[in-house]
C-alpha cells in the first residue's frame, strides 16, 4: 500500500503544483524519487511530528494541499493536539498519512502498534477518516482525499496480498465497497485486515456458508446504507478491524444500527480486546495471537451461524430459508 500511495502522490505532484509532502524523517527509500523530482514540494521536518503538522497547516492555509507522512502512531497520536487545533479547527487541507496501521510494525512493539488511531481520529470534528483495504483502494483513496476539501486521515497497511479492482472501478469517500456477495452473514472490514476476511470467506464458502465481504474503507463519513443492507439482507454482521474494539469500526457500525433502530440478527466485533498489544512478533503472528486472523474470523462466523458459543441454534441460522439450514 505504501508504494501505491507514493506512486499516486508522485503523479498528483506532477499534475498539481499545490501538492506538498512533509515527512517526519522517515521513508527515504520510497520517497527518494519524489524528493528528487519535486524538491520545492517536499520537506523533511525531522523527528518532530508536532512541528510537522503545524508547518503543514501553515502551508495548507496558503493554498497548498499538504500530506504529512510517518509510521505507526507518530503522525497521529504524537501530534494529536496539532491535528485537532491547527488542521481540523481551521479546516485546512492537511492530509495525515500513517503507514503501518495495526500490527504492521509488530516486531517493534507497542509504540509502533497503531491500534487506537481510528477511534481517536474519527472522534475529531471536521476530519475524514479513510483506511483502504488493498492497494487498489490505497491508490484511489490518495486521489480522493486530494480532491476532498479539508483535513483527512489516510491509514495504510504495509502490504496487501489481494489487489483486485472492482468491476465498476469506482472509489468514493463514504461509499463502502462490496468485495464478495453473500447472504448468510456480512463481514464488514476496515484496513488491510480485509485480506484475512477474504481468506475466511473463501474457507467458509467450501462449507456452504456464504459471507458478504464489505470493505468499509471510509470510517468517517460512514456508509450507513451498506450497514442497513447488511441488516436487512443477511443473517448478521461481524466487524473486522486490526484495532481495538473500543471506538473503532465495530463501535461505529453498532452506533449506526442502534440509532437507526434497524438491528442485525446477530452482531460480533473482531478486534483487539486485550488492552495493550504487549506481544512482539510479525503482523501475521500478532493477528493470530489476538484472535483476528482468518481462522479466528471463520470460527466467529461458525459460532454465530450454528450457535456454537452457547450450544443453541445460532440466531442467523434460525432465520435462514429452510433449504439453507444445516445440522450441527
Amino acid at each position: 500500500m505504501r508504494e501505491a500511495f507514493v506512486r499516486t502522490l508522485t503523479s498528483l505532484a506532477e499534475e498539481d503544483a499545490r501538492v506538498v509532502l512533509v515527512t517526519g524523517d522517515v521513508g527515504f527509500g520510497v520517497l527518494a524519487d519524489y524528493a528528487r523530482r519535486f524538491p520545492r514540494q517536499f520537506l523533511n521536518a525531522g523527528i518532530s511530528e508536532q512541528n510537522m503538522t503545524g508547518v503543514a497547516t501553515g502551508l495548507a492555509l496558503t493554498g497548498r494541499v499538504v500530506y504529512t507522512y510517518s509510521i505507526g502512531n507518530f503522525p497521529t497520536l504524537r501530534c494529536l493536539e496539532q491535528i485537532r487545533n491547527d488542521a481540523c479547527y481551521h479546516r485546512a487541507n492537511v492530509k495525515v498519512v500513517a503507514v503501518g496501521g495495526g500490527f504492521s510494525y509488530g516486531a517493534l512493539g507497542i509504540s509502533h502498534h497503531a491500534t487506537e488511531d481510528l477511534a481517536i481520529m474519527r472522534s475529531l470534528p471536521d476530519i475524514t477518516v479513510v483506511a483502504p483495504g488493498d492497494c487498489w483502494e490505497a491508490e484511489h483513496a490518495t486521489r480522493a482525499i486530494h480532491a476532498h476539501s479539508g483535513a483527512c486521515y489516510l491509514r495504510l497497511d504495509r502490504a496487501s496480498i489481494y489487489d483486485a479492482q472492482p468491476d465498476d472501478g469506482e472509489f468514493r469517500i463514504g461509499r463502502a465497497r462490496i468485495v464478495r456477495e453473500g447472504r448468510d452473514i456480512t463481514l464488514i472490514c476496515a484496513g488491510g485486515i480485509l485480506d484475512e476476511a477474504r481468506i475466511a470467506a473463501d474457507a467458509l464458502a467450501v462449507e456452504g456458508i456464504q459471507c458478504r465481504v464489505v470493505s468499509m474503507h471510509t470510517l468517517k463519513p460512514l456508509d450507513s446504507a451498506a450497514i442497513f443492507a447488511a441488516c436487512a439482507e443477511t443473517g448478521g454482521i461481524v466487524t473486522v478491524e486490526e484495532h481495538t474494539v473500543v471506538g473503532g469500526l465495530g463501535s461505529a457500525v453498532a452506533e449506526v444500527c442502534l440509532e437507526s433502530g434497524l438491528l442485525p440478527r446477530c452482531f460480533k466485533r473482531v478486534g483487539l480486546r486485550a488492552g495493550f498489544s504487549s506481544i512482539v512478533g510479525d503482523q501475521s503472528y500478532l493477528r493470530h495471537c489476538y484472535g483476528m486472523d482468518a481462522d479466528a474470523i471463520a470460527t466467529t462466523v461458525r459460532a454465530l451461524i450454528y450457535g456454537a458459543a452457547d450450544g443453541a441454534l445460532g440466531v442467523a441460522a434460525a432465520v435462514r430459508e429452510p433449504q439453507a439450514q444445516r445440522t450441527r
